[in-house]
């Protein structure tokens, strides 16, 4: 097959589309959505799905889903993109939708890809025909849809939050397409696993990079004497734009272990020194910077709460610089935190909070903390803080847990200071 067979090819879509399951039979990951006896499957299968919205990261099967319920409902299926589409196209869809009720009584469903790019003259267009059943609207975004779209949709919807796919994941679906006859079986193509590890670890958990990349390697790689298309390491790594790791994995997740305990152990020159390491073995900085972030909190915490503005802001300049600059805040970063002085308290008042909330989840909200829309009689006895100089002896928790203490600053670093304010505080009391 030359060039221009393949240009021709009715098929000619990228690998991921060709691909894309129309059935919960092959569908990868997300089984904290669409496991077996889940309410969403369940849903689906039973052409019960009300108005949702998919958020997640790409690569991750939001779309494939759609597509799932496309193929599986016995409703119509309208598809829009929010990048190309506008209120007038939306209009269409709903006043097709009317029609099919009324004379077939079939539901229509409404995929918009991209949701969170409407904005509020768009996404109003479409509330009426949410609220009256006219539509049923299936939304897919990568971008938190709590924060970048209305409200009045949002509130209207179910959200349902996808999560990076395993490497495990990606693997199974790379050797399905090897031998799909919807992939690329007719290449002859030979692959190893590590080889397709590389590929699933290089996607960061996007199959559709994964995948995307896997094709790109096959259809450049020049057959062998016996028609054998073989993908090595080499051509993995051009192919996705990530070199493999130099080390096995048991070393790889040793010195990360290494860095994340020299950080914590206050030991500067260790974190760099391993830090270092890993980014000669492979390892994508940004998710050494990840850990410097979370243990700006995780370690550092209330002892010093400038650590994770260091943290962050490192983060920041290196997706601005890239290597080899990048690596001087990063360096910043990685010091700040090991030297800063230590607290856990944050960790430990979040796990207390958190178990405390899951036992008195049926708690009643203090009277005087009540929302004063409600204008009822009731609600009275709320003391500003503001009226008496900025604090007041008054009841937050519930009556259930008004002893609970769930954080207690340290004597270390800054959390000195917050020791000695809850001593001042209490003689108040």
């Amino acid at each position: 097959m030359d060039l221009f067979d393949f240009a021709e090819r009715k098929d000619n879509k990228p690998l991921a589309d060709r691909l894309r399951p129309t059935s919960f039979d092959n569908f990868v990951g997300q089984k904290h959505l669409v496991g077996a006896g889940s309410l969403l499957r369940r849903a689906i299968t039973a052409d019960r799905l009300g108005s949702c919205i998919f958020y997640g990261p790409p690569g991750t099967g939001k779309t494939t889903l759609a597509n799932i319920i496309a193929n599986q409902t016995s409703s119509y299926f309208a598809k829009l993109n929010a990048v190309t589409s506008g209120v007038a196209d939306a209009k269409a869809i709903i006043e097709k939708a009317v029609e099919n009720k009324k004379l077939y009584g079939r539901k229509t469903y409404l995929l918009l890809d991209e949701c969170h790019r409407w904005n509020k003259a768009q996404s109003d267009c479409v509330l009426g025909a949410i609220e009256s059943g006219d539509i049923i609207f299936v939304g897919s975004t990568t971008e938190n849809p709590y924060t970048s779209m209305t409200k009045a949709i949002v509130s209207r919807c179910r959200i349902f939050e996808f999560r990076k796919l395993s490497e495990d994941d990606i693997v199974v679906a790379l050797k399905n397409a090897l031998v799909s006859d919807k992939g690329l079986l007719e290449y002859n193509v030979t692959c190893d696993d590590k080889v397709l590890r590389h590929f699933a670890w290089a996607a960061g958990g996007d199959l559709r990079s994964a995948l995307n990349a896997l094709e790109l390697a096959v259809l450049t790689t020049e057959p062998d004497k016996d028609g054998k298309i073989i993908v090595d390491m080499e051509t993995a790594e051009q192919s996705i734009q990530q070199p493999s790791l130099s080390v096995d994995e048991s070393l790889y997740y040793d010195m990360i272990s290494a860095f994340i305990k020299s950080m914590r152990g206050s030991d500067a020159d260790a974190a760099l020194f391993w830090s270092e390491r890993l980014i000669q073995a492979g390892c994508d900085p940004l998710l050494i910077l990840r850990r410097v972030m979370i243990h700006a909190s995780e370690d550092v915490g209330m002892a010093d709460p400038r650590a994770l503005v260091v943290a962050t802001s490192a983060m920041t300049a290196f997706t601005h610089l890239g290597l080899p600059e990048g690596r001087i805040p990063m360096a910043e970063a990685i010091i700040y935190v090991a030297e800063a002085s230590k607290s856990n308290s944050v960790v430990t008042a979040l796990e207390r909070a958190e178990k405390s909330a899951k036992a008195h989840a049926a708690s009643a909200v203090p009277l005087p903390l009540r929302d004063v829309n409600y204008k009822t009689e009731e609600i009275k006895g709320y003391k500003y803080p503001h009226s008496y100089g900025g604090w007041v002896e008054q009841q937050y928790l519930p009556d259930e847990a008004k002893d609970d203490v769930y954080y207690e600053p340290s004597d270390n670093g800054y959390e000195k200071t917050l020791v000695r304010a809850k001593v001042i505080k209490g003689n108040k009391g």
